[in-house]
């Protein structure tokens, strides 16, 4: 499909549905995207199904809307990940940009959502909301790695929302913002203290229910919490993107 664009900017939309095969397979009876937002089938296995997310253009621009939608259907596995970072960027248009991502998790399924970084560039406003929709006994894997500006350069505008419900439930909604225009104290000491590198992993099991993660401090820079269902939450502050993967890698190793 051909990308759709509108005085008010750039229109697309990318769909993955994974539906278990009944004999322990995964299959793709959806994959689908428009202009910016192609997406690829990569090899995987026989239980898990993985997908990439390949820039086709330069974006989100200003104006722009893009919407990513990804469900594990009961009894799938799902592994999707991006070819590259994300790089947002100004436009002719000065209004903000938004990236939606929509993720479904289905019972007896399993999500891994492991885009690259996104990069928020000088003179770029954009605004990215994730929500999740798990079942109960639904797993996932989700990262979120954003870096403040490229080298030796200031940040744009940059505010991201998540939200997760398990069974319906809330157990997170949190909203970050940073860059220009943004509330006061974003980069202070209770903020990102200087850092330009921030993330974040969800990671929801049923068993994390019996027996819930132990709180964590990773170093100076990261930290592992339980949320209030079968779910951990790591928050991670670095200098850089590279340090922010390790501290995130760390966590995750920690839970295993």
């Amino acid at each position: 499909m051909d990308r759709v664009t509108t005085p008010g900017g750039v229109r697309a939309r990318a769909r993955v549905l994974a539906r278990g095969d009944g004999r322990g397979g995964t299959v793709l009876p959806v994959l689908e995207g428009e202009g910016p937002l192609a997406v690829r089938r990569t090899r995987g296995s026989a239980a898990e199904a993985r997908v990439m997310l390949v820039g086709a253009m330069s974006g989100p621009l200003g104006g722009d809307h893009f919407t990513v939608t990804a469900e594990a259907a009961q009894g799938a596995r799902l592994r999707v990940g991006s070819a590259a970072a994300t790089l947002a960027l100004p436009g002719q248009d000065k209004t903000e940009a938004h990236y939606d991502v929509r993720l479904t998790v289905g019972d007896d399924a399993e999500l891994h959502w492991l885009p690259e970084q996104l990069i928020s560039a000088h003179g770029s406003d954009l605004y990215v909301t994730t929500r999740v929709d798990l079942a109960a006994t639904g797993r996932l894997l989700l990262r979120e790695e954003q870096v403040l500006g490229r080298t030796g350069e200031e940040p744009g505008r940059l505010t991201s929302r998540l939200a997760v419900r398990i069974a319906g439930r809330c157990v997170l909604d949190q909203e970050l913002a940073c860059g220009p225009g943004a509330p006061g104290g974003w980069d202070g000491p209770a903020g990102l203290a200087g850092h330009r590198a921030v993330g974040q992993l969800v990671v929801v099991r049923p068993e994390f229910a019996a027996t819930p993660p132990t709180p964590l401090l990773l170093g100076p820079g990261a930290a592992v919490m339980p949320l209030a269902g079968p779910a951990a939450l790591v928050t991670a502050v670095a200098p850089d993107a590279l340090r922010l993967r390790r501290l995130l890698d760390e966590a995750l190793a920690s839970l295993d």
